[in-house]
């Protein structure tokens, strides 16, 4: 059992003031396989503290001075990434296709800043002033547990673009992955306090930061209920944010799509990180002229899923992180059964042979109608609603009928009509005819979907605060 019992502040792995321990469970079998002790008020404290001691001389580097600490971030990073993959198959559960590509993500994020920061002006003039782009001070990073690395990584990698110090406080049930992280981070041998990291609880730590009147700015990742509450209290002391929340990302086929290539890519938006991404197109809608052969084509694709331990590579869906969340979409799997959805594919209980861990059978409802709350509500897990429309521009209204608007899809043979249809859905992102991700391009969301945006020059310039000088 591996136990973690130091945090990262001022450039060196120091024993918390913190006693209390949080039990890291291996989500495939349910067993112990670590332990971490958590920071506290005082340990947040002085993380801080670190952070704003260093941000002075840090505000000041040039743009080459980040590029280079950015290059060795990346490269100690890249030096263990089998290693990082590793630990979040063991720890998170997530299946070795998924892994790999999340730490992927977190190595470009450093490659993409330092892409940036060789084009990006800090000064520019408008009118007859000069404006001048400056770092907005501390910044409090509080990570989600479904991609631990890649977040730490893209909103650190940003931070530290910007000119910008940084206090993280990284999910606790990611505690192993984090430790492996900051040993790669200590080795790149950067300027002491520019980052620090405090393993602590949302209620202790992360309420700490956002009080804190040093941390200028959050940059959150999580549900909806959190950040609006991270953004009440952020505004006492008029701190910036950048929230980036829940989705129930609508995944729209025109009568046009081929649904050959539509449909699988329709699962896999589905139930891509075993259904726990807050981009998951977990809304289906489809021409009800061809719903006859999406449901063939979505039994197929659906009985070929692979449900199993997140180590083996043929493995499409591992389990959810813990029982509490196993049993979150359970409790949503049996909703759908009582608002009366017809279950194509999965239902309740465990995949035969899974008993042990967190697994849930892939499972698939047709006959929903938007208002169900298997349709309004994030389920983060491997759920599909399956919702049929007439026309395109009630397939619009569906998309554009709920809380949320991060992500979207649609797919046609008319790359043109795919764009109008995607130029009218509210959200932030819409994919057409696949799931890219562009590392340059603005991510972040509409209505309750958060407030702000990451990646490129949207998100660095989250980090910065314009400054006019007249005459």
């Amino acid at each position: 059992m591996r136990t973690i019992n130091q945090i990262y502040v001022n450039g060196s792995f120091v024993t918390p003031h913190g006693t209390e321990t949080f039990d890291l469970v291996n989500p495939s079998t349910n067993t112990l396989i670590g332990r971490v002790t958590l920071g506290d008020v005082e340990d947040t404290r002085r993380a801080i503290a670190a952070a704003k001691a260093a941000f002075p001389a840090f505000s000041k580097t040039t743009s080459a001075e980040r590029i280079a600490i950015l290059q060795r971030l990346h490269d100690a990073v890249a030096g263990r990434k089998d290693e990082l993959v590793a630990a979040m198959v063991e720890e998170y559960g997530g299946t070795l296709q998924f892994s790999r590509m999340s730490i992927d993500n977190a190595l470009n994020s450093f490659t993409s800043n330092m892409e940036l920061l060789e084009s990006f002006t800090f000064e520019k003039t408008l009118g007859t002033s000069l404006i001048r782009l400056e770092p907005v001070g501390v910044v409090g990073i509080i990570t989600p547990w479904n991609a631990s690395t890649s977040f730490i990584c893209g909103k650190l990698a940003t931070a530290l673009a910007a000119g910008c110090t940084a206090v993280i406080k990284p999910s606790e049930m990611s505690g192993m992955q984090t430790q492996l992280l900051l040993e790669c981070f200590h080795e790149a041998s950067v300027p002491a306090g520019i980052f620090n990291v405090v393993n602590g609880l949302g209620t202790v730590v992360g309420a700490e930061i956002t009080r804190h009147p040093d941390i200028a700015k959050i940059s959150f990742t999580g549900s909806t209920a959190v950040g609006k509450t991270i953004a009440r209290d952020a505004v006492a002391t008029m701190k910036r944010v950048t929230l980036e929340l829940g989705g129930k990302s609508p995944n729209i086929l025109l009568d046009d799509a081929d649904l050959a290539t539509a449909v699988p890519m329709a699962v896999m938006a589905a139930f891509m990180n075993s259904g726990q991404a807050c981009i998951a197109g977990t809304r289906l809608l489809v021409p009800e002229s061809r719903a006859d052969e999406v449901n063939a084509l979505l039994k197929q694709v659906v009985g070929a899923t692979q449900v199993g331990r997140p180590e083996d590579p043929d493995t499409q869906v591992g389990p959810m992180v813990s029982k509490k969340q196993y049993e979150r979409v359970q409790g949503y799997i049996q909703l759908g059964l009582d608002e009366g959805a017809q279950l194509m594919a999965g239902g309740t209980g465990q995949p035969e042979g899974l008993e042990d861990g967190n697994f849930v059978k892939p499972t698939v409802f047709t006959g929903v109608t938007n208002d169900m709350r298997i349709a309004r509500e994030e389920i983060f897990g491997p759920v599909l609603s399956v919702i049929t429309y007439r026309t395109d521009e009630e397939a619009i209204t569906i998309a554009n009928d709920t809380d949320y608007g991060l992500h979207a899809y649609v797919s046609s043979s008319d790359p043109e009509r795919a764009r109008r249809v995607a130029s009218k859905i509210q959200a932030g992102r819409v994919a057409i005819n696949g799931l890219r991700h562009d590392p340059m391009a603005p991510f972040g969301g509409f209505k309750q979907s958060g407030i702000g945006r990451e990646y490129g020059v949207y998100g660095l310039e989250a980090y910065l605060e314009p400054k006019a000088l007249i005459g």
